[in-house]
């Protein structure tokens, strides 16, 4: 899926689309990839002399990723996805210009319109961030 296809399932916009590619993998996990460029709003101040993605936007990339896994519910009209809580989140590397994320999430449970998730973020197999996430599916109002 590439970005106009995550478009048509997410409400994200630029700048806030975080992710370049996502693929439903055969075993129902999910992978998403981003490419940080460098001239990104979040590396302006993040920081200066020395830009790193910040962790909250990690854990935004990583929620986006799980977007293909909910496409048949995000496709009806109206839908919202909100990020209802993180736990057991670890930063243990620094991401940077230049760098290709992978974002790997897996569904843990569901019980619609509430969903728990695991996901970890690597660059060239070195692991930068994991943890586990939930969110729910919503009407916007």
């Amino acid at each position: 899926m590439n970005k106009e296809e995550i478009k048509k399932l997410l409400p994200h916009r630029e700048p806030m689309l975080l992710v370049d590619e996502v693929v439903l993998n055969d075993d129902g996990t999910a992978t998403g990839f981003y490419h940080v460029r460098g001239d990104e709003f979040f590396l302006q101040g993040h920081f200066p002399d020395n830009p790193i993605v910040p962790g909250v936007i990690q854990c935004e990339m990583m929620a986006q990723s799980a977007c293909i896994l909910f496409a048949d519910k995000m496709n009806e009209p109206g839908v919202l996805p909100l990020y209802t809580g993180l736990d057991k989140v670890r930063f243990r590397g620094m991401i940077k210009p230049s760098d290709t994320i992978r974002i790997d999430v897996e569904l843990k449970r569901s019980s619609h319109p509430l969903y728990l998730l695991h996901g970890e973020v690597s660059v060239d197999g070195r692991k930068c961030m994991g943890g586990d996430f939930s969110f729910a599916l919503t009407k916007a109002e």
